[in-house]
């Protein structure tokens, strides 16, 4: 799909848009719209957003399909937010580890993993922690 363009390609001005066509009846609509956040988002951030819809925001789940480190997702995720014009509160390392702990054991307890995957995921989350 394509998407709306942005920039004018001949100058790399902003562009809005300002005409709609109805396919059915062939009424137009002249007015200024501005493209959703999502429109502006690069390619490569609108793969990440669906990647991260599919997988219900399980980075960990994303980490397996995409075969991209977690911190690596995360900082993905970052970028997207701030692409969408949203602040990114920092978060302290110590923190993100405990609540990725803590998704390792609810996803051990829901059966979603066994407890030697959970046990790797443990010790690759020390690893990365040094």
């Amino acid at each position: 799909m394509r998407k709306v363009l942005e920039h004018c390609p001949n100058c790399g001005g902003e562009l809005e848009i300002t005409r709609l066509n109805c396919k059915s009846c062939e009424t137009v609509i002249l007015a200024r719209y501005e493209p959703c956040p999502f429109c502006k988002l690069s390619p490569e951030s609108t793969r990440f957003v669906q990647a991260f819809v599919k997988t219900r925001g399980n980075l960990k789940e994303m980490e397996r399909d995409l075969g991209q480190s977690y911190w690596t997702l995360r900082a993905k995720l970052n970028e997207v937010i701030q692409e969408l014009g949203f602040q990114v509160e920092p978060v302290h390392e110590e923190e993100e580890l405990a609540a990725l702990r803590r998704q390792i054991l609810d996803q051990l307890e829901r059966g979603e993993i066994d407890p030697a995957e959970a046990a790797e995921q443990l010790n690759q989350l020390k690893r990365q922690a040094r």
